[in-house]
């Protein structure tokens, strides 16, 4: 056992059809996507199912595929689908009611996900889905009369939609104490309440490699990693993309009419490189991530849960703690955080730790500045999560599993996700996903980090709608999308669209081997 405390690599040993690798790279692409984490498979491989005539390069940095955000330890793993996760519906109004609209959106766009992954599956260009997604319920768990209050009503602005129609609560210690037996076990009284909906916990990393086999396979695509992108450049016939071989140190350049940059941390320097006046301006702001985790078989088959708690007011909303089921390597772990950390770098292995102040321009450093000024009480969480030791992230564990012993848990670093920063927002931070475009729609980048994995397919849909809008207008376009995403042009929440809801629902349920929604 690991002295706790220690900071750890990955543990777990990868099989080796996880770790698909490729050097092929091809002469004239018409689209190049940087990074192989599940953003950029995600549309690498809707575009070539749109037009498999497409010439598609994917470089990747890394000697291996999503390494970086998207592998399962640098993420919760959790399928976001606005069920558990109590900063998608914030305090309450003035009429007391809780405002459920980002929910819902989320909810949808993961729908968008679980219907595309079924498709894939049912097709075979995915494996057995059981080998990335797994069925696990979500609950909420809060403490105290207030929190108590806010969770009841909650639960009931959630459940009168169709969305949420199975979602139960329970104020019940003894019910709760069934569904997350950890949860409860030495807690002293007091009120509590807790809601449960069922929910997917999924290994991304593990998802998009699988993307990536399947392009790697594809007569007119090509996978390269170990390739990093130093460089964006306009020419004539298109962006000029110029990488090296992390190997050789041999230089290349590509020449592409269009270019997705979903390099996470890595997007940032590249946009800059560009001279997009869409980019000016911009900043990044780089935060780790680090877990505790625990290996026991006997504990880890006690917890079959992602519980999420409230975000504790000296925290920003950079997600609320959570003790989550995982399933990675072949292997059950508990893991709970996340803890924040201080880093500069951009990237956990391709990146130094000079990627910020090498950020840092004249354009953006006002931007920088304000944003920090604005943001005092986020410079001190990051401080003390920074200088927190093992006993302090103990006690953090300890506010969700109370009977918590320190020998059986250890500190493991986990991904970096660099905040987006610009102008237009003075000061203010936003934690969600967008995608930035160029304005003639040739080049478009990912930004942000949450809910980020899960909606991975409802903005491979927007790059597709607002950049190649050709591919969906072109005769049978729309047909091909829909067998992709069969609700892509549907409304979902509507109430008038609760049938096709369940039927589509149910559909990707059974094609993904889970459970259906009550």
């Amino acid at each position: 056992m690991p002295t706790p405390g220690t900071s750890m690599a990955t543990p777990t040993p990868e099989s080796p059809e996880e770790k698909p690798s490729s050097s092929r790279m091809l002469e004239s692409p018409d689209v190049i996507l940087v990074g192989s984490g599940i953003m950029s498979a995600t549309l690498a491989v809707m575009l070539a199912r749109l037009d498999p005539t497409l010439r598609i390069q994917v470089l990747e940095a890394s000697p291996g595929l999503a390494r970086e955000a998207s592998d399962g330890w640098n993420n919760s793993g959790t399928g976001h689908a606005g069920v558990c996760e109590l900063s998608y519906t914030p305090e309450r109004d003035a009429l007391g009611r809780v405002p459920i609209g980002r929910a819902l959106r989320i909810f949808e766009q993961f729908e968008h996900s679980r219907q595309f992954w079924g498709g894939l599956v049912a097709e075979g260009i995915l494996e057995a889905a059981d080998g990335f997604i797994h069925p696990v319920p979500h609950l909420c768990f809060v403490r105290g009369d207030h929190d108590v209050d806010f969770l009841r009503a909650r639960h009931e602005a959630m459940r009168g939609h169709h969305f949420f129609r199975g979602m139960r609560l329970t104020t019940d210690p003894g019910e709760i104490a069934a569904w997350a037996p950890l949860v409860m076990e030495g807690r002293a009284p007091g009120p509590v309440a807790a809601t449960r909906g069922e929910g997917t916990e999924i290994d991304y990393g593990r998802l998009a490699r699988g993307l990536c086999g399947w392009l790697s396979r594809q007569g007119s695509c090509g996978v390269a990693s170990g390739r990093q992108v130093t460089r964006l450049r306009r020419g004539p016939r298109g962006w000029r993309v110029s990488s090296r071989c992390a190997a050789t140190g041999e230089e290349c350049e590509q020449t592409a009419r269009f270019v997705f940059v979903g390099a996470g941390g890595g997007s940032l320097p590249l946009l800059q490189s560009a001279g997009l006046p869409e980019a000016a301006g911009l900043g990044g702001f780089p935060i780790g991530g680090q877990w505790l985790v625990c290996d026991d078989p006997d504990l880890c088959a006690r917890h079959e849960a992602k519980v999420y708690g409230a975000t504790p007011p000296s925290s920003p909303s950079l997600g609320a703690g959570h003790l989550d089921l995982r399933r990675m390597g072949g292997r059950r772990h508990l893991l709970f955080g996340p803890f924040a950390s201080w880093t500069t770098r951009f990237l956990r292995h391709t990146g130094g730790w000079t990627d910020l102040p090498a950020s840092i321009r004249p354009g953006n450093l006002p931007a920088l500045l304000r944003t920090a000024v604005r943001n005092r009480h986020l410079v001190r969480y990051l401080v003390s999560q920074g200088l927190q030791g093992m006993e302090s992230r103990l006690a953090a564990l300890r506010e969700f599993f109370p009977a918590a012993r320190a020998g059986q848990w250890r500190l493991v670093e986990a991904g970096i996700r660099v905040q987006a920063i610009q102008r237009a927002d003075r000061g203010a931070l936003h934690f969600d996903t967008e995608v930035l475009s160029s304005a003639d729609r040739s080049v478009a980048a990912l930004l942000g980090a949450s809910p980020g994995a899960s909606v991975s397919v409802n903005i491979a849909l927007e790059v597709v709608r607002s950049c190649l809008p050709h591919l969906l207008s072109a005769p049978g376009g729309a047909e091909r999308m829909r067998r992709l995403l069969p609700t892509f042009d549907q409304d979902l929440s509507l109430p008038v669209n609760a049938d096709l809801f369940e039927r589509t629902s149910r559909e990707a349920g059974e094609r993904l081997g889970l459970s259906p929604r009550p």
